[in-house]
């Protein structure tokens, strides 16, 4: 285990079969936290934001694009949630999309998963193995730049 500054970092496998790093920030620097992923919505408002999420998830061009926003704008949640191999990493870029897009809280986003097809199902899966291929590519050069520049 290492630490430094606000992030402690451990040694776990990626697809790649290469070590990673895992990431850890306090919750309060999470852009997803911020943006309200994981607030609870009741009401009309839950269910007005659950038709938008239907929508926005059902469009995997769409969904996409937010999916790579995300990637490149929310360093701290990223760092966080793709470095943990063990948690659904596809699932974690898929509701960071929504919020980022539409304000979807996760829940919500999880119950919009419900109503698509497998066929954007699968649409929004590639779209999300895309985004963190990208993503763990992007780490994991600037990783290799940084032990240059530090010479570690």
């Amino acid at each position: 285990m290492l630490q430094a500054g606000n992030a402690v970092f451990y040694n776990v496998d990626n697809n790649k079969g290469k070590e990673m790093k895992r990431i850890y920030h306090p919750y309060w620097l999470w852009e997803d936290w911020k943006a309200g992923m994981w607030n609870q919505t009741t009401g009309e408002k839950r269910r007005e934001m659950l038709e938008k999420a239907i929508e926005f998830t059902g469009n995997a061009d769409l969904y996409g694009s937010w999916m790579m926003k995300v990637i490149d704008s929310w360093r701290y949640g990223c760092e966080h949630n793709l470095t943990e191999r063990s948690m659904n990493r596809l699932a974690w870029i898929g509701h960071a999309a929504a919020c980022m897009a539409i304000g979807a809280t996760e829940d919500v986003t999880r119950q919009a998963w419900a109503f698509l097809s497998d066929k954007q199902r699968e649409d929004a899966d590639a779209k999300a193995k895309q985004a963190l291929s990208v993503w763990i590519e992007r780490h994991e050069k600037a990783n290799q730049q940084l032990h240059l520049f530090v010479g570690t």
